[in-house]
């Protein structure tokens, strides 16, 4: 896998900082480890898909997927594209069409997206983008809560933790997993016995809550 340099000193030195400006869940170690899981499952996929990937495409659409979030979350997918599309900087390594790709891969990556993305591009953002891991998806829920409702009670912020949580996550869910080598099902399936006892469930919430408080 080769990305050349002048593509990561612009990824790491000009678009990873935007995100210091972000609610404190998608801030610049949010974007580098979108980054690294894309990078990971290009590795990890089967070799007749490995051939289809771009890696450089692919690390820039992680890069980007969510810079649109500068306008708020509601439309930071579309937002991102446009952005993609604009940044005259791309268009010194990647034609129009690769361009392209590269917004409708942050377009895509939404979890709250009912459709299947439009390339493996798209897939593989989503994908890396799941970040499945109990704590660092509690701590980030309650951390956007903190940032976009300062007024709540402690009760309250995890309230509405929990109801993300279900709303997201559980059973019923709306979250789509995309890439069946990524290991994300395996981590989707243990998140969710957690969620499955509401004692623990609650008991875990609360548990970092006070650790954001601290």
């Amino acid at each position: 896998m080769h990305v050349r340099q002048e593509i990561l000193d612009y990824l790491y030195g000009e678009i990873v900082p935007r995100y210091a400006a972000f609610d404190p869940a998608h801030r610049e170690d949010h974007a580098e480890a979108v980054m690294e899981n894309s990078m990971e499952i290009y590795r990890n996929a089967p070799e007749e898909t490995k051939a289809e990937i771009n890696p450089e495409i692919l690390l820039v659409a992680a890069a980007c997927h969510d810079l649109g979030r500068i306008n708020g979350k509601e439309m930071h997918h579309a937002d991102s594209g446009k952005m993609i599309r604009a940044d005259g900087n791309l268009r010194r390594w990647f034609s129009e069409d690769q361009i392209e790709t590269i917004a409708q891969a942050a377009e895509d990556h939404r979890a709250s997206r009912e459709s299947e993305p439009r390339s493996i591009y798209g897939k593989i953002v989503a994908e890396a983008d799941r970040l499945i891991d109990a704590e660092t998806i509690i701590r980030r829920t309650l951390q956007y809560g903190i940032s976009r409702y300062p007024g709540m009670s402690a009760e309250e912020h995890v309230d509405r933790a929990l109801g993300h949580l279900y709303d997201k996550y559980g059973d019923n869910g709306y979250l789509k997993l995309w890439i069946p080598w990524s290991g994300n099902a395996a981590k989707l399936q243990e998140f969710r016995r957690l969620l499955a006892d509401p004692v623990k469930a609650r008991a875990e919430t609360e548990r970092i809550f006070k650790s954001l408080e601290s």
